[in-house]
């Protein structure tokens, strides 16, 4: 099931972005760069409850864009704390969209161990989600083997699809395209059709980028570094995805299916919607 049909003529037709339950005032800020209707994922992280969490969808619904809010996994301490956020969103935001994913946590909080868990429950559908976004790691995870990160991929992939659930794989980000390719020919060769938003990171302090690698476990190389844009020796400067947007340009096919990108602000959300409006005009 795909959000469109057939394959935009490039990755940067209608990207999505991500911002913080902090992030309203940043928002506001961006919104006259950002273009109606584009969705915009609001993070669950554990310095955020679920006021904010909600006040921040409502807001992104009230800016004329799309909310897409995470639901943590194994953030859950209770089905009874999943159902007080799910009707929340329901009653306060309305819309169709959320990411299920796993968490942080090393050890669950509750009784969901994983994002298949959340799904499976068939509470998302209960409450009136339709549009399921589930993750991806074109490189890995440092703490699931490949061979669990597929077993994953499959069964949600399956699941949606035994609840009649449209979805999208959203993927960490990264700086090489090569693993990004390698990843969707296996995803399509497996038999999953969903389709996929390729994460970039917005334009960002090279110093800040290297972090958020770290912190995420995405390779970062010599090599990986000059081939997307920046040198890990000198840290001075920003870094923005224009390169490896056009490696994904032209070396995606029919055969890759829907892709997308998605974008994570790590160098703030108006400073990556002026630089996608900027990206597009040029383009």
């Amino acid at each position: 099931m795909t959000e469109t049909s057939g394959m935009s003529d490039s990755v940067m037709t209608d990207p999505s972005l991500e911002m913080t339950g902090k992030d309203v005032d940043a928002l506001a800020e961006a919104r006259a760069s950002i273009r109606p209707g584009t969705r915009i994922n609001v993070t669950f992280l554990g310095n955020e409850d679920l006021e904010m969490r909600v006040t921040a969808a409502t807001a992104v619904r009230d800016a004329g864009f799309i909310p897409v809010p995470h639901v943590s996994a194994r953030r859950l301490s209770s089905q009874a704390e999943l159902e007080e956020f799910l009707g929340a969103l329901r009653d306060r935001v309305g819309g169709e969209h959320m990411f299920a994913v796993g968490g942080d946590p090393s050890e669950p909080m509750g009784p969901y161990a994983s994002s298949a868990d959340l799904i499976s429950s068939g509470l998302p559908k209960q409450y009136g989600f339709t549009q399921i976004s589930i993750a991806g790691y074109p490189e890995g995870h440092p703490d699931i083997t490949d061979a669990q990160l597929w077993e994953a991929l499959e069964q949600k992939d399956a699941s949606l699809k035994e609840q009649g659930l449209n979805g999208t794989i959203l993927t960490q980000f990264g700086f090489d395209v090569d693993p990004v390719f390698t990843w969707i020919e296996e995803v399509r060769s497996r038999g999953i059709d969903l389709p996929i938003r390729i994460g970039v990171p917005g334009p960002a302090g090279i110093k800040r980028l290297l972090s958020y690698a770290k912190r995420f476990g995405v390779s970062t190389s010599a090599g990986i570094a000059k081939k997307y844009g920046f040198s890990i020796t000198n840290l001075l400067g920003t870094a923005g995805p224009d390169k490896m947007i056009n490696q994904l340009d032209a070396g995606l096919t029919p055969a890759h299916g829907d892709v997308k990108l998605h974008f994570y602000t790590f160098g703030g959300m108006k400073t990556t919607a002026d630089w996608i409006k900027d990206f597009q005009a040029k383009h």
